[in-house]
């Protein structure tokens, strides 16, 4: 990389094991660099100019999220991941407003999607979890949470959900993170799905 920076390959290879090592934030922006050097064109934009305006729309759906318009951010950030449909931190943050806005099926989806690019995403997964649950999906949510606590033990936020299941197998009562455009911890809320779910 040092000769050639622009070597895609080398970009994904860093990527994958900053990401094994748990350095997500470095994984995603070597991910990102892969994406602008070697990703095909974005609704007609050279992967560069995709990757910056997606960017953009992140921002700007940051500074509506911090107003309070939750319904705005989610369209930034939903037009950010037309452009960058590989900017997993972008996706990771819709998946927590949506869950903030009671839309569990659809934050299900896209947490689906980073938990199969990105199985070592254990933050990722553990949100996967809590959208089976809140749309319904006890089952599935138990599953991804034991493979969770295989993975990562110590996570007390993992033991806390696997310990609420236990308790009660009523959706309603699980607190919903809360998104911020910084990207806090869960925090207490409610919501649930309204869409049908998939066939």
């Amino acid at each position: 990389m040092t000769l050639n920076p622009q070597y895609v390959e080398a970009l994904v290879h860093r990527a994958i094991v900053l990401n094994e090592l748990g350095r997500e934030a470095e994984a995603d922006a070597a991910f990102r660099r892969a994406a602008q050097v070697g990703g095909e064109p974005r609704q007609g934009f050279a992967a560069h100019v995709a990757a910056k305006l997606a960017n953009q729309h992140a921002a700007l759906g940051d500074a509506y999220l911090e107003a309070g318009g939750l319904a705005q951010a989610i369209e930034q950030y939903q037009a950010a991941l037309v452009l960058g449909p590989a900017f997993h931190d972008l996706r990771y943050k819709l998946g927590r407003m949506l869950l903030q806005a009671g839309r569990a099926l659809d934050a299900r989806d896209h947490f689906e999607i980073i938990v199969r690019a990105r199985p070592a995403y254990l933050d990722a997964a553990a949100m996967l979890g809590l959208a089976c649950y809140l749309a319904g999906d006890g089952l599935a949510a138990k599953d991804v949470w034991e493979a969770c606590r295989e993975r990562r033990p110590e996570d007390p936020r993992v033991e806390a959900y696997l310990a609420m299941l236990a308790r009660n197998d009523v959706p309603q009562q699980v607190p919903p993170p809360v998104a911020t455009a910084a990207g806090d911890p869960p925090s207490a809320g409610t919501g649930r799905s309204g869409r049908k779910k998939k066939a």
